[in-house]
């Protein structure tokens, strides 16, 4: 909690006790009721100061008809019928209710301006044969910068010197690293892997990719599209005209008495209004409500899938689409060996395809490159660095070393070609290391990134839960895209998108559907953002998934499982079934008396049921919405 739901927490446990204390002793002792009232003031301030403020500053500035306006007038409507442990008990609840709410969504939002860190703070310019550090903004086009293993590409441009491999997964959910070699064009918020390279800048500091994407998620958050909370809209109407009948209420049949010459009978009318007033308080919706949003949210997290706001768990229920980013959402994101081949001439069997890897591991072994790393991890065993030497790694190709006595070249086709060895490109999707061992052609591995566990159980599920169209938007190549949307039996995969294409795509889909059906993208790296911002639902992959991409969310996933997505989506509908449930039945009850109570025949006790009493029993439904076990 911080500190403000803090003091909340705070007030709430005095007021608990002071209540509790002072109906014990009124119970044991005769008190005199000004005294009873003076003493009951205290937990009231106490547990709604802030409350009768905000009612307050709303009539000051013209905006009076509000819950916080309707709370004050229903609970000292209560305290001047005298029933003062009623008025403040309503406060007491409303404010727990509040707190609730507070905390679920309170705990979960942070500020998506930490997106920032994938602009770094500063450019390398070489000066006098020194680097110094500048301010991106500072640099203008043309101007040459460096860029260090390790550290992030600060401005667009093209390399003019150097060879190395970048991550670009953090923009364009590219697995696989990228060669870049002079002449490459190459995108700001990549990070350099290996080597030192210089660029030339071709675009201003606040025109690059990574300030694009920054952009673009603060724009898309201004589009996004939000369902008013059911609660204001409802005090909206529901206030001013339960206030005004009140009014008229207390005012008019004592005139009209007087002009039939009857007496008025100013306090029966009076009292009967104050009735109306309490009877009047909406708080089994004001708590049951927010209390059944907070149990589906809760309901939720226990399930491992954090909602950020009950307005976010609503919409759930309505998803007929469900985009999906690929790497790390769908598939695992990370290399892992699904294939070794070696060539006829090489050896067949198991032993054969132990010696291809061996030979492609050592070789590999002194590279930092994901490719190198994943084959080190499928050989699984200690590589003895004195069996390896002359080892040189060559930009955009591969590596060549000396393994044991035998020169050993490993890399793609360009690097084959290169050495002169001849040898065909197998059709699997994937990257695909060749092996040569002494300017002999010793066969391929195959490396992919594995499809996820339930990844087809989610598209299925999705599907049986009503949502008409899945859909994959990747940066990846339309050969690997297809695949993995043939094995998962997606509807529609769009590939070799930049973020801003992929916002473009989801714009498409927005405009395309129908105005009451709800798009969800699901995704997990900071090139995810700007769509997960966009879309009417953003999902994140919380265990994995990027710190920007999880604070631009409004659904995480903590373990990275897309099939919970059909279990939020159960869980949101359940959760509205009871929202609607206590709605009719609370507006039901409170028509009843209201009418009851406007002709005379409902008393304290009767309005004191259709405030109190329905609210107990709307919060008990209510904390129906935590249960899962069924689902």
């Amino acid at each position: 909690m911080n500190k403000k739901q803090k003091r909340v927490l705070y007030r709430i446990i005095i007021s608990t006790i002071l209540i509790i204390g002072l109906s014990v002793v009124f119970e044991l002792t005769e008190v005199n009721k000004y005294l009873q009232a003076a003493l009951y003031l205290v937990p009231y301030i106490v547990i709604g100061y802030d409350i009768l403020r905000k009612a307050g500053l709303g009539i000051i500035h013209r905006e009076v008809f509000d819950e916080n306006f309707l709370m004050a007038v229903a609970t000292v409507g209560a305290m001047l019928l005298g029933e003062y442990r009623e008025g403040v008990a309503v406060m007491l609840f409303y404010q727990i209710g509040e707190l609730f709410q507070s905390y679920a969504v309170g705990k979960s939002r942070k500020n998506i301006t930490e997106l920032m860190d994938i602009r770094p703070d500063y450019a390398n310019i070489e000066e006098d044969g020194k680097l110094v550090e500048v301010d991106p903004d500072d640099v203008e086009i043309g101007t040459v910068i460096v860029v260090q293993p390790g550290e992030k590409v600060p401005i667009d441009g093209i390399v003019v010197e150097g060879n190395s491999s970048l991550n670009t997964s953090a923009l364009t959910g590219e697995s696989i690293p990228v060669d870049v070699t002079c002449g490459d064009e190459i995108i700001s918020g990549c990070v350099n892997i290996s080597g030192l390279i210089k660029i030339k800048t071709t675009k201003e500091f606040g025109e690059s990719t990574a300030s694009k994407i920054i952009d673009l998620v603060e724009n898309s958050s201004m589009k996004k599209s939000r369902s008013e909370n059911f609660i204001t809209r409802f005090a909206h109407y529901y206030t001013p005209a339960v206030c005004y009948a009140a009014v008229a209420l207390a005012l008019i049949p004592p005139i009209f008495n007087i002009l039939m010459g009857n007496p008025a009978l100013w306090g029966q009318w009076i009292q009967r209004a104050l009735t109306f007033l309490v009877i009047s308080c909406p708080c089994a919706l004001v708590i049951s409500i927010p209390l059944s949003f907070f149990g589906g949210i809760g309901a939720a997290s226990a399930r491992g899938i954090l909602v950020k706001g009950s307005n976010y768990l609503e919409k759930l229920a309505q998803t007929k689409y469900v985009v999906f980013d690929k790497t790390g959402t769908l598939t695992k994101g990370v290399f892992e060996v699904t294939g070794i081949y070696p060539d006829a001439s090489f050896g067949t069997g198991e032993e054969a395809e132990k010696t291809l890897l061996k030979y492609a591991a050592y070789a590999e072994s002194y590279s930092n490159h994901p490719i190198s790393k994943s084959l080190k991890e499928a050989y699984g065993k200690e590589i003895d660095n004195e069996e390896v030497s002359d080892v040189t790694e060559i930009g955009g190709h591969g590596v060549k070393a000396v393994v044991s006595g035998k020169e050993v070249a490993a890399g793609n086709m360009k690097l084959m070609k290169q050495i002169g060895i001849k040898c065909n490109e197998p059709d699997k999707t994937g990257t695909i290391v060749h092996v040569a061992v002494d300017n002999k052609y010793a066969g391929c591995i195959l490396i992919a990134d594995i499809i996820k566990e339930n990844s087809v159980k989610a598209i299925k599920e999705l599907k049986n839960s009503g949502v008409k169209k899945t859909i994959m938007l990747t940066g990846d190549s339309k050969k690997v895209a297809s695949d993995v949307g043939g094995k998962l039996g997606l509807d529609e995969v769009r590939s070799e998108l930049l973020p801003a294409d992929k916002v473009n795509e989801v714009e498409k889909i927005i405009n395309s559907k129908d105005k009451n059906e709800v798009l969800a993208f699901v995704g997990d790296g900071i090139n995810d953002a700007p769509v997960l911002a966009r879309a009417d639902i953003g999902i994140a992959m919380g265990a994995m998934g990027s710190d920007a991409a999880i604070e631009a969310a409004d659904i995480v996933l903590m373990d990275d499982d897309p099939a919970k997505i059909s279990l939020a989506m159960k869980i949101s509908s359940k959760t509205l079934r009871i929202v609607r449930q206590n709605i009719v039945f609370a507006l039901l009850v409170k028509a009843v008396c209201l009418i009851l109570g406007a002709i005379g025949i409902a008393n304290m006790w009767i309005a004191i049921f259709a405030d109190v009493g329905v609210m107990v029993i709307a919060v008990l439904n209510a904390m129906r919405a935590l249960r899962t076990k069924n689902m």
